[in-house]
């Protein structure tokens, strides 16, 4: 099997690489606070509400008095709860 060239420029990379002691880096977080917990707690808890919302009026929807006389509108309330939940995911850090 032949073998690679080496080049000078690899060797002098590799040996002042090792003599800097850039393999020893620690990683850097660039955003310690994070994300507020109440804010994570909105954004699942909208998506769980419109998809709980999708499936009650699925199932039951006509058997629920209030349900039942929002009829189409239960979807656009479910949809939107989910996507209102998906947009807020763009600002979890």
């Amino acid at each position: 099997m032949p073998k690679s060239k080496v080049n000078s420029s690899d060797d002098n990379f590799s040996s002042s690489a090792a003599s800097t002691g850039a393999d020893n880096r620690t990683p850097v977080k660039l955003n310690s606070t994070g994300t507020p917990r109440w804010y994570i707690v909105l954004m699942l808890g909208l998506m769980v509400v419109g998809l709980a919302w999708l499936v009650v009026n699925y199932i039951a929807g006509p058997e629920i008095p209030f349900m039942a006389e929002l009829n189409a509108w239960n979807y656009l309330i479910g949809f939107a709860l989910l996507i209102a939940g998906l947009l807020m995911t763009m600002g979890w850090k």
